[in-house]
């Protein structure tokens, strides 16, 4: 690091045993057990081991499905018992309790079952003739599976899928009358061995199988490239010499970071690590440093053309491109980060503040230098949007330009030969041998940069990548298995038919309202789930009743997700913003509030793109789009302005009521909200000017 860059962040790092415990506290997939000398390394061999496994099954094997999904989650508990200890606090180096290497067995073993007696099993599931031992396997498997989510993700969505399974024995039990060992019977063949219509082996866990853990991997290799310092680097040297520069530098840095590490809490503290002490420095009160933080944190699992992940998953659950997904992304996006960067540029200008000198700042022509960090992105996003290649293939070629890329300044020639290389293999149109010999040559040659001197991708980084990307997912699988019980339970019993009744009864036939007990539930479903299993579980519970309801598919999907995201912000259990708040020292539930109240945007717009696909460009033209953009933007600005109470100067109650309702009414896209809104802005704005400049003759 430059001498520049060394002062840019002098005295604004926080102490990383102090993050370390912020993680911990407010991320489970960091409560983690601690592995030392030779056993992390068996450790940490038996998860890069797994993440090769799936790397290996997703390209190349064409397996069962009771082969395939079975493997996966068996390796899934047999990482997460070994990584994840039964309660939080202080671990012993190197132990794991009897009881945990019981469970780690028996729900291995569980899963082992299933895949060594794959055909026995398909036809005997065909025929209903499950053995009763097997009923106790397959027992023995769901409470395994629920007990490690218990340790990776949490209370609250194991208190939900509770709730639904005591609700499936009710209904075998009452309403078809097979008695308690029948309901059990019924609900442990279904939620354990079946692969289609729910259950732990359901959608959620194959899309986790296929797409998601490859993509955890590749975060992995992307984090270990430097990536993220070159987004808060550049957001540094856009933005950071303006007024309240460094809550700016917070916006944008952490929408790149968060849309690659699918982790609002684990975003939250690494950027927040450098952009919150520098708020605080600059004059922002904690609670809104804090809040600035979590809420951009948050809002860069929204964030195209990654949107940590969920965007890969969207496309396969939809069926529809993945560039689709990404181009109706956009507009929401935007909308979501000029409301919390308006937000903070007002608050700079109610208190004064200034931005960070510019000699303390990375220059913008050096950093180009190290654009080609952007590679393996752009790579990804170009072979998934061009719909010629798998997913998993997508993300397995972007891993190997991960590689490339980190090691290009260690050794500039060969770098390069091996990036033409890896380039040609994929555009160049040639087959055969030619083809493989490029794909020799690009691998060829990241390995050997990876053994020079001060190499960043060394091959224990690569080692550690492999077993972080499976120790992430854990966290992920573990939840969407979850999700899949949940889904499982409300497929046996009908009970998606009475759901909808039940919320069409209570909101008396209104949508709007029908719409708001759905962004409840996706709020409590959402807390402390990470990105990707998130958006699986929504998917899967939620997003269903909104498209009974009348509401287009993409629509709903988007409603659901953006409402499980903000459960990362919104009280009581907002962890990004209780970890934001750990940073700054601030109180959490007002950093919590702060943080909602900057996010505004994620609390409205997908009411409106439910409403109103326009919003989502669904069935649009180019000057309605024009227009849609145009007017969202100016009303975002005045629900801001409304929230942060202050515009050319501070707003009274009355000013403040008629520019929240005139923005609102222009973020719909409609011509009469337009107009009405342009007139209640318009006035608002005369009155401020008007305010300003008698105060400015007046000399007060």
């Amino acid at each position: 690091m430059s001498a520049v860059e060394e002062r840019k962040y002098e005295n604004t790092a926080v102490d990383q045993a102090a993050l370390d415990e912020v993680m911990k506290k407010y991320d489970r997939e960091s409560n983690t057990r601690v592995w030392e000398g030779w056993q992390k390394g068996v450790v940490w061999a038996v998860m890069a081991a797994f993440s090769l496994f799936v790397i290996y099954v997703t390209l190349f094997a064409t397996w069962l499905d009771l082969i395939r999904y079975p493997s996966f989650m068996g390796g899934v508990l047999l990482i997460g018992y070994l990584v994840f200890p039964a309660k939080k606090g202080v671990q012993k180096v190197n132990h794991i309790p009897w009881f945990d290497w019981v469970l780690m067995v028996l729900g291995t073993a569980a899963f082992a079952y299933v895949v060594v007696c794959a055909k026995s099993l398909t036809v005997r599931l065909g025929m209903s003739q499950i053995r009763p031992y097997e009923i106790a396997i397959a027992v023995v498997g769901v409470l395994a599976v629920l007990e490690l989510c218990r340790r990776s993700v949490g209370v609250p969505i194991l208190c939900v899928a509770g709730v639904f399974m005591i609700y499936a024995l009710y209904y075998y039990t009452a309403a078809k009358h097979l008695g308690f060992s029948g309901a059990v019977r019924n609900v442990a063949i279904s939620l354990f061995y079946k692969v289609q219509g729910g259950g732990i082996l359901g959608t959620p866990v194959q899309v986790c199988a296929k797409f998601i853990i490859v993509f955890i991997v590749f975060g992995a290799f992307l984090e270990r490239t430097g990536i993220s310092q070159f987004f808060i680097d550049l957001a540094n040297s856009l933005v950071g010499r303006f007024s309240g520069g460094p809550a700016k530098v917070a916006v944008i840095s952490s929408a790149l970071c968060g849309m690659v590490s699918g982790s609002s809490v684990g975003n939250t503290v690494t950027t927040g690590s450098v952009t919150i002490p520098m708020m605080k420095k600059t004059g922002y009160r904690g609670e809104f440093a804090g809040a600035v933080e979590a809420a951009a944190s948050t809002g860069g699992q929204i964030m195209p053309p990654i949107m940590g992940a969920a965007a890969f998953l969207m496309a396969e659950y939809v069926g529809v491109p993945y560039s689709s997904i990404i181009v109706r992304a956009i507009l929401p996006a935007i909308l979501y980060f000029t409301g919390i960067f308006i937000a903070v540029h007002l608050e700079a200008k109610k208190l004064g503040l200034k931005g960070i000198d510019k000699e303390k700042l990375p220059v913008l022509k050096k950093l180009l230098r190290r654009v080609y960090l952007l590679l393996p992105l752009v790579i990804l996003v170009y072979l998934v949007s061009s719909g010629s290649n798998t997913m998993a293939f997508a993300a397995a070629i972007a891993i190997l330009f991960a590689v490339s890329v980190s090691n290009v300044h260690r050794d500039p020639i060969l770098g390069v030969i091996g990036l033409a290389a890896l380039l040609c293999y994929l555009f160049l149109g040639v087959g055969g041998i030619v083809k493989t010999a490029l794909l020799f040559v690009g691998i060829v040659c990241a390995a050997v940069c990876m053994f020079k001197k001060e190499a960043v991708m060394t091959p224990a980084v690569l080692f550690d990548a492999l077993a972080n990307g499976a120790k992430s997912s854990v966290t992920v699988a573990a939840a969407c298995g979850v999700a899949g019980i949940i889904g499982g339970c409300i497929t046996i019993t009908g009970l998606a038919s009475q759901i909808i009744t039940a919320i069409i009864t209570l909101s008396h036939g209104s949508v709007f309202i029908a719409l708001f007990f759905t962004m409840l539930c996706c709020i409590v479903l959402g807390m402390g789930v990470p990105t990707t299993a998130n958006y699986c579980i929504m998917a899967s519970t939620c997003a269903p009743i909104l498209i009974q309801l009348g509401i287009p598919v993409l629509s709903a999907h988007f409603f659901v997700f953006y409402f499980g995201i903000v459960a990362d912000i919104t009280p009581p259990v907002a962890l990004a913003a209780y970890a934001g708040s750990a940073i700054a020292q601030a109180p959490p539930m007002k950093t919590a509030f702060n943080a909602s109240k900057l996010a505004i945007g994620a609390f409205v717009v997908p009411y409106i793109f439910a409403l109103n696909p326009a919003m989502l460009l669904i069935d649009t033209t180019a000057l309605q789009v024009g227009l849609v953009v145009v007017t969202s933007i100016v009303g975002i600005f005045g629900v801001a302005a409304a929230l942060n109470g202050y515009l050319l100067r501070p707003l009274a109650v009355l000013p403040r009521l008629a520019i929240a309702a005139g923005g609102l009414l222009m973020m719909d896209p409609a011509p009469l909200t337009d107009l009405v809104g342009v007139v209640l802005l318009a006035a608002v704005l005369l009155w401020q000017w008007l305010g300003a400049r008698k105060a400015a003759a007046s000399g007060t």
